[in-house]
């Protein structure tokens, strides 16, 4: 039996919470998942009980797509591109590992405009970790997947807005859907068992696209994930005008027998959804659901080496001056596990609290239409 066909069974009465399942903070529910998740042996935990064995590392601010969501405008540098170095990215995922972190997705901006990704994910491999995810808007995907392969990555995660070339270019900016499907092929030929494309929710592209999705995912093992847009400090009006609720995607998927499938592993936020008649998966990250934030079990790094509590939180803590020397190991780790104690409970989204993320992009957008 392959690795996706390890179909889990769906408990009765489990689309009751199919958005987020709410946890009990130190309850048989949170300690089971958090067991599974791997977190056991992470001594990295908050006030609340979350053990974290998932790390988050941004290797570059800058992106070279011009998505309506996030950067319409285009990437603008700010200041110089002093991000962190091979040898700095290898200290500081070596002491994650050393603290029980089991899983490391490299993200950005755009990793791939990093020319020495390929070493990056190298150095990655040779820490120990279980597994190297990478996030990617999937521009080099066709000529670059079978070297990221073979220098370690185990998951892949592709942006892919929608599956209609036009649609797509008028999210992206960019041309480029054929050859991203083309990688795609590559990686799932190439050895992959992870691959999940992430698609953001937005009122005009939902339209018939789930349904090109599932044709997509019938016949391949891979996992679409729909993420519901997040309201920032300056995303106001285009958060009105394009904000759908994951619970369109989560009552299309009732409809036509597709099930909420159990949580497994260091799983990230996602509640993922099987159908008996398809290969691939759907998912859905609805971060306005109540018990979202339950369990967390992830921590990011910043591409200039600050450590965010949380996506919407507030500030960050330098680590840097703890990266430039194997010696600072241990003074690292008891850093970030002291910074662990002023983790929240959860953000505060639904209160309109965006924390420090008060700006993705310009406040001049255009409305996505077909």
């Amino acid at each position: 039996m392959l690795p996706y066909e390890n179909a889990m069974t769906t408990a009765p009465g489990a689309w009751a919470g199919a958005i987020v399942p709410p946890l009990t903070h130190g309850g048989p529910q949170w300690n089971r998942i958090h067991l599974e998740r791997g977190c056991s042996v992470s001594v990295l935990e908050d006030g609340f009980g979350r053990r974290f064995c998932y790390l988050r590392l941004s290797i570059t601010e800058a992106c070279n797509f011009s998505c309506t969501y996030c950067l319409p405008d285009g990437y603008r540098r700010s200041g110089a591109h002093d991000f962190l170095s091979p040898e700095e990215i290898s200290r500081l995922i070596g002491a994650f590992v050393r603290a029980g972190v089991c899983k490391v997705r490299l993200t950005g901006g755009e990793p791939a405009v990093r020319k020495d990704l390929d070493a990056i994910i190298s150095r990655v491999a040779r820490s120990g970790v279980e597994k190297i995810a990478l996030t990617t808007n999937g521009w080099s995907l066709e000529k670059k997947v079978a070297d990221w392969r073979a220098a370690g990555l185990t998951h892949l995660n592709v942006s892919v807005d929608s599956l209609d070339a036009g649609v797509f270019a008028r999210v992206t900016g960019h041309d480029r859907l054929p050859s991203i499907l083309t990688g795609l092929e590559r990686a799932l030929d190439g050895g992959f068992t992870a691959v999940k494309l992430n698609a953001v929710l937005l009122r005009g592209t939902v339209g018939d696209g789930f349904d090109a999705y599932a044709d997509y995912v019938r016949a391949r093992p891979v996992s679409v994930r729909f993420i519901e847009l997040m309201r920032t400090g300056d995303n106001a009006d285009y958060f009105a005008a394009e904000h759908v609720s994951g619970a369109v995607l989560r009552d299309w998927l009732k409809v036509r027998g597709w099930s909420p499938r159990a949580r497994e592993g260091d799983d990230g936020p996602a509640v993922e959804f099987s159908h008996p008649d398809y290969l691939g998966r759907f998912g859905l990250i609805a971060p306005y659901a109540p018990g979202f934030c339950d369990g967390c079990n992830r921590l990011r790094v910043t591409a200039r080496g600050r450590l965010r509590l949380c996506l919407f939180g507030d500030g960050g803590l330098d680590l840097r001056d703890l990266l430039q020397s194997n010696a600072d190991q241990d003074a690292l780790i008891a850093r970030i596990r002291t910074a662990l104690g002023a983790k929240p409970q959860g953000h505060r989204l639904g209160d309109g609290d965006t924390g420090a993320t008060r700006r993705l992009f310009p406040t001049k957008w255009t409305p996505v239409r077909r």
